[in-house]
């Protein structure tokens, strides 16, 4: 699970980049009850979504022909000069940065060595999310990649992540999923997952997926869909895990969302 302070290589910020941020922010807000906080006059509209006064994601406003309509992921790092270079040994790519955000942090943004993007953030005066594995918040990620095993490698050289894999309920292979370097099962925060297998994901090309954890999964979709959303895949029960649902908002960006078994209603 997701715990602060964040471990080197997990999970510690998710950013929206969207076309039009007063919508986007409206259709988060109604879904997870997010208020959005604009960062100051000088950060070109970037601004944090909060929850209780909590921080549970940030947003940016990104023309569709600078950048895709997207959730990103960024995870910890305490030298992004370093983990940049550590990316281009091991076969990935550095697309920006590594680039000081104010006194906020320091950040590079990256591709896996089979082009999943991904960021990196070096804490300062944002040390991360506030808002995780709880409802609203961020509770897991999967990499849709085409092959597991170079993806593994690949995050293994760069963060040092480890893995535990389990059956998967319907008998149809294995589960891998990653936690930080030395801290064992519990801190699992991710899985990996072979492109292809699941048709909804396999138009979007290498790319990580996050899921934001809700208490009652069926409500959350019926608030998407009348905010505007698509769902890509229904409310599904996973055994021993919960359900889970896979959405688009109004401007094309790919989410799921997951209510777990201690979550039922």
């Amino acid at each position: 699970m997701l715990t602060s302070p964040y471990a080197p290589g997990s999970p510690i910020r998710v950013e929206l980049s969207t076309p039009d941020i007063e919508a986007a922010t409206a259709f988060y807000n109604g879904l997870f009850g997010w208020t959005f906080v604009p960062a100051g006059p000088d950060t070109g509209g970037y601004g944090l979504l909060r929850l209780g006064g909590r921080t549970a994601a940030a947003a940016m406003p990104m023309p569709t022909d600078e950048g895709p309509t997207a959730w990103f992921l960024f995870f910890r790092t305490a030298d992004a000069d370093a983990t940049a270079k550590a990316v281009h040994r091991a076969g990935g790519s550095v697309l920006l940065g590594p680039t000081d955000v104010m006194e906020f942090g320091r950040t590079a943004v990256l591709t896996d060595s089979v082009g999943a993007r991904f960021a990196v953030w070096q804490p300062g005066a944002n040390k991360g999310l506030d808002v995780v594995d709880e409802p609203g918040g961020l509770c897991w990620c999967e990499l849709y990649t085409p092959d597991e095993g170079a993806a593994y490698t690949f995050y293994h050289e760069v963060f040092g992540w480890e893995t535990t894999s389990m059956p998967m309920p319907d008998g149809s292979g294995t589960y891998r999923m990653a936690h930080p370097a030395g801290r064992g099962p519990e801190a699992m925060f991710g899985g990996f997952v072979t492109l292809g297998s699941d048709p909804a994901e396999a138009g979007g090309g290498p790319h990580w997926q996050i899921y934001f954890a809700v208490t009652d999964c069926d409500a959350s979709v019926s608030a998407a869909r009348k905010l505007g959303g698509t769902v890509r895949v229904a409310p599904t029960d996973i055994e021993g895990v919960g359900r889970f649902a896979k959405l688009t908002d109004p401007h094309g960006a790919r989410f799921a969302l997951m209510q777990g078994v201690d979550q039922d209603v």
